[in-house]
């Protein structure tokens, strides 16, 4: 007997449409996912730190992969581009001392052109944070994250250099027409380079980009005979973000 005109006759699925369609449904969930995940995110950014957020990718490339920050995270941390350029004068260098590491943004890109990095932060939810970050990155291997003052500890360091990047007093920093270095937090920048000339006198020191460059030059004559100095002002899209001091060997050379 032969079907009703009307009566349908469904056909099963082949193999290879059946994958196609689980295929695509984990697609749309993948992305349903993100897209929710995205905005958490962007729901847990505080008013403060807003235009930070829109300018993740340059902090982190890898922002979207996990990348964890606090609240003073978001406007302290090197952008990566920079970070990346700081890193490259000490390429191939032994030990790399990031007295400051904050969520781990220089330390991991140390880690990717130098052998070792100790990074070293008061607040252990920021070492938390940069070992996590560490590992979005995968050199979390090559880094040391210790819970400490840079002050306290330094008598016990060695390093091939030191990288100062101390917290500059918050986003207000820019209202300050002529920054100085008695601004930086927890103790002047005088006192800073001293305690890292202890250790070695190849150093970097990034710094505001409207710090007061007399006294920033001054500081090579702390030492006797003066350090060789290199000032190099930093740029993300056009835009000047900072200014970056570069002492002793890595002036000139590679370490």
């Amino acid at each position: 007997m032969s079907p009703a005109k009307d009566s349908a006759v469904v056909l099963p699925q082949t193999r290879k449409q059946r994958k196609r369609f689980k295929r695509k449904v984990k697609i749309r969930v993948k992305r349903k996912t993100q897209k929710v995940e995205k905005l958490k995110d962007r729901e847990n950014v505080t008013p403060l730190v807003k235009k930070y957020w829109l300018q993740r990718y340059d902090l982190f490339s890898k922002y979207d992969v996990g990348i964890r920050m606090d609240e003073e995270g978001w406007f302290s941390v090197t952008p990566e581009e920079i970070a990346a350029l700081q890193a490259s004068r000490c390429s191939g260098a032994g030990v790399i001392i990031d007295a400051f590491a904050g969520v781990g943004g220089n330390a991991i890109q140390f880690a990717q052109v130098c052998h070792h990095v100790i990074a070293i932060d008061i607040d252990p939810k920021k070492i938390e944070l940069a070992f996590h970050n560490a590992k979005i990155y995968g050199v979390e291997d090559y880094i040391d994250f210790i819970v400490g003052d840079f002050f306290q500890l330094a008598p016990s360091l060695k390093g091939d250099a030191v990288f100062l990047s101390p917290p500059w007093g918050g986003p207000s920093y820019k209202a300050k027409e002529n920054y100085t270095l008695d601004l930086l937090k927890p103790k002047d920048g005088h006192s800073l380079f001293q305690v890292a000339q202890e250790i070695t006198p190849n150093i970097i020191m990034y710094l505001p980009r409207n710090i007061d460059m007399l006294q920033a030059s001054e500081l090579s004559w702390l030492s006797s005979p003066p350090l060789d100095m290199e000032i190099e002002e930093n740029f993300v899209r056009g835009r000047s973000k900072g200014i970056t001091l570069y002492f002793g060997n890595i002036v000139l050379q590679s370490l």
